[in-house]
């Protein structure tokens, strides 16, 4: 707190009378008091048009306050989260001009930051002339209403904001028909009429009000638009259903062959198209931004052993990820549950990486819940070393035994990574002895491609290969094996 704000609040404690405060009441004064949390921005405001004309929008921001509640955790952790919701508004068009949050205990039910801070953000707001406010939260309806009648100023909370994101990167069909219901979704229970709109439609003829024994109450413009956006919303879920349906033959061609699939999956901006790059030296689009990539990329890729795999890009997680977007994200998410191997990307120049690991668990948890399939097995993937604190990483090597410590911009650790990604393939693999006749030389090659080849002798009725081999390839060449399969694990 700099001298001025720390002369204004002795200024506001003092009595009328002009006795001091007592140290209590010092105490919660600055306890109760706004906090700013100072952070340079360069993003400038881009003029986009509004889109609803209820109360979720299609975001027009400008000069934007942010506004936070701090309810646990330190002041190093509550800044961190301001920090990244201003990320999040640099992220969709945004110029954060200032960034303000209160301790209290819980929300508040009304107006989310009470009475008497809305008064003082208010000022803040004619001062500044800013002329959107985000708060770092889900706000319910009422406290929407409550904030932007009292505050004269277009208010969104943090749902909004990420929905909106999502809504600029969607790029195929499926992500954008997938954030289209998710806005919807999020819609439905805020939507609310504006001046003449709360009216009543006439029932019956129009314009005869239906005459005798036909006149009612009609329908109110939010009712018609309720029913609107459930019609619309059923339609998207059609369109869904027959996405995924096209999604599942592509992912059921993918699990029929035997090249090992792995997923990367992680928090938003952990560099996780740039750690495929670095694996498959595929041309990914790597963008320092939040949720640069939405829709999932796979790309082929050939380990240090020669063995192929096949590695899925997906899209990011973030602290408090809407539900609507889980939900409308599940066929993508999916992709996740359906690999052999996870490699699950941790930013380590974050200061709070080890929050950033619980979030995605918890993303990652719900979605395996609902598919009813085990988690496959994951390897840590620590990235951004190279930007990151000499204290945090030594904390992450506490933490996390098994981690890799990797750049994806320098290249360190790769080397490492993918010696980790063959031995723990190779333990999910069949150890077989096979022996392929001279006239099955694709056989051969399609080991040599899929499997790693311990020990080849050509004998005087063929190819005698000791190998490791997915188990699905290994079933399949059980004619040719001339021991039982044993797995590597036991």
């Amino acid at each position: 707190m700099t001298n001025v704000e720390h002369e204004d609040l002795l200024e506001q404690v003092f009595d009328d009378d002009g006795m001091s405060p007592t140290v209590g009441e010092f105490d919660l004064a600055e306890r109760n008091a706004f906090r700013r949390v100072h952070r340079d921005t360069t993003i400038h405001a881009e003029e986009q048009d509004d889109g609803y004309e209820v109360e979720y929008r299609k975001l027009r921001l400008e000069r934007v306050i942010l506004v936070g509640v701090w309810t646990e955790g330190s002041v190093a952790e509550v800044e961190a989260r301001m920090d990244e919701l201003a990320a999040l508004a640099e992220t969709a068009g945004a110029e954060v001009i200032d960034m303000l949050y209160q301790r209290r205990d819980k929300p508040d039910p009304g107006t989310y930051i009470g009475s008497g801070k809305v008064n003082e953000l208010k000022d803040i707001i004619n001062a500044t002339s800013a002329d959107t406010v985000v708060c770092d939260g889900e706000l319910a309806p009422g406290q929407l209403v409550a904030l932007e009648n009292s505050l004269n100023t277009k208010v969104i909370d943090r749902t909004m904001l990420i929905l909106d994101i999502f809504a600029q990167h969607a790029k195929s069909r499926e992500g954008k028909a997938q954030v289209s219901l998710a806005q919807m979704e999020y819609l439905i229970t805020r939507v609310r009429g504006w001046g003449g709109s709360l009216s009543r439609q006439a029932g019956g003829r129009a314009g005869s009000n239906g005459g005798v024994g036909l006149r009612g109450p009609g329908e109110t413009k939010i009712e018609a638009d309720r029913r609107r956006l459930r019609a619309d919303m059923a339609k998207l879920r059609r369109e869904l259903a027959g996405m995924k349906t096209a999604r599942e033959v592509k992912r059921a061609r993918r699990q029929a062959s035997a090249i090992p699939k792995i997923a990367i999956a992680g928090y938003t901006n952990a560099g996780k198209s740039s750690l495929i790059n670095a694996l498959t030296g595929a041309g990914v689009l790597v963008e320092n931004a939040l949720f640069a990539t939405l829709d999932p990329t796979t790309r082929r890729a050939e380990l240090a052993d020669g063995r192929a795999v096949v590695m899925t890009d997906t899209v990011g997680f973030v602290r408090h990820l809407p539900t609507q977007l889980v939900e409308a994200f599940k066929s993508t998410l999916e992709e996740v549950t359906q690999a052999d191997v996870v490699l699950h990307v941790v930013d380590g120049s974050d200061p709070f990486p080890l929050k950033q690991i619980q979030a995605v668990n918890g993303v990652l948890a719900e979605v395996i819940r609902d598919s009813g399939v085990d988690m496959p097995p994951e390897i840590i993937v620590v990235n951004k070393i190279d930007q990151a604190d000499s204290l945090t990483l030594a904390e992450l090597r506490h933490h996390l035994d098994e981690a890799v410590f990797v750049s994806a911009k320098t290249g360190q650790g790769i080397p490492e990574l993918e010696a980790r990604i063959e031995l723990l393939l190779n333990e999910l693999d069949a150890h077989v002895t096979l022996l392929i006749p001279f006239t099955k030389g694709e056989i051969v090659s399609r080991i040599h491609e899929l499997g790693t080849v311990l020990r080849e002798e050509y004998q005087s009725d063929g190819t005698l290969m000791e190998v490791r081999l997915p188990q699905e390839m290994a079933q399949e060449l059980a004619q040719y094996q001339v021991e039982h399969a044993t797995q590597v694990a036991e």
